[in-house]
């Protein structure tokens, strides 16, 4: 039995998974990540590698999403909200742990393959994959192949400004990339908890204030109708440039699942078209979809290189 093993690197939590050769799941794990320790993270990931093959009984293939981008100017890490991995030789760093090579990728970029391949946007030619996350990212895939571009940027859309901003939204917050009113600082879980704080001086999470929502709270409701618009405004600015047959949702906000509704009824208004046949879906494989595309990136560099 060959096993692909995939890591998924976020903010707040490593998960590994294992696959086999027709994707079924074999093993999943997550620990916390160790914010601000750039060593204690690839220390996190080696023992989850190892610990893995150990219970399997098996040496895998390995693939690696992450937020950020590996820069082709420099080799070293760059744009991560995970500020702890910037100007970092990741990618080397960790190969040079576990001995052998990786396959590293975006974690949007892993979701967008993961989806594209057998999950929303399965049989779709041109699939958008959103991270509604810590942070927010974004991937495209065109024919079950991931868009990376010359600058390993592709699909970032979180660090495009807000779209047709109204005054109260005006400059924006802070972003740490050093500007503001990023999407991300709009879009993110803290972003939409800062937002409700913002208006109404109360301190909750994400999932608080959801729960409140549904509950008929009417300030909740007032923050998650401001949060849907934003999230139609800037998707509607995908759909202009990209045009994509399906978008899909993954990360921690794409949970609430009235999105599915109420952003498509409002994006008609931004989109430059007489209709929109843009569909909007849930990520098939959940929170773990991610994983998944990087566990099957793991496998087709082992390939390639066979």
């Amino acid at each position: 039995m060959t096993v692909a093993l995939g890591v998924d690197l976020g903010g707040t939590k490593i998960e590994i998974i294992g696959l086999d050769e027709q994707g079924r799941e074999l093993l999943r794990r997550r620990r916390p990540t160790p914010r601000d320790d750039y060593r204690g993270t690839l220390e996190t990931i080696r023992l989850m590698v190892e610990e893995a093959e150990r219970e399997l009984g098996v040496k895998a293939t390995v693939g690696v999403g992450h937020p950020g981008a590996i820069s082709p100017a420099t080799g070293l890490m760059k744009n991560s909200n995970s500020t702890w991995l910037n100007g970092q030789p990741f990618d080397r760093d960790l190969q040079a742990l576990l001995g052998r090579p990786i396959a590293f990728a975006n974690d949007a970029n892993c979701l967008a393959l993961s989806e594209a391949t057998d999950g929303a946007g399965a049989g779709a030619p041109v699939v958008f994959a959103v991270i509604l996350g810590t942070g927010v990212g974004g991937g495209i895939a065109v024919h079950r192949r991931v868009i990376t571009g010359p600058n390993a940027i592709a699909g970032e859309w979180g660090h495009n400004p807000l779209p047709w901003p109204a005054d109260a939204e005006r400059p924006g917050p802070p972003c740490y990339c050093g500007l503001r009113g990023c999407i991300e600082t709009w879009l993110s879980g803290p972003g939409f908890a800062r937002d409700h704080a913002r208006v109404t001086g109360e301190q909750r999470d994400g999932p608080a204030i959801v729960a409140a929502a549904e509950a008929g709270e009417e300030a909740a409701l007032a923050t998650l109708a401001r949060y849907e618009d934003r999230l139609a405004r800037a998707l509607a600015t995908i759909i202009n440039v990209l045009d994509p047959e399906v978008v899909v949702l993954g990360g921690g906000m794409s949970n609430i699942r009235r999105l599915y509704e109420t952003v498509p009824a409002l994006w008609p208004r931004y989109v430059f078209s007489d209709a929109v046949a843009t569909i909007l879906r849930p990520a098939v494989h959940g929170d773990s979809s991610g994983v998944r595309g990087a566990a099957w990136l793991g496998r087709a560099l082992a390939e390639n290189r066979a």
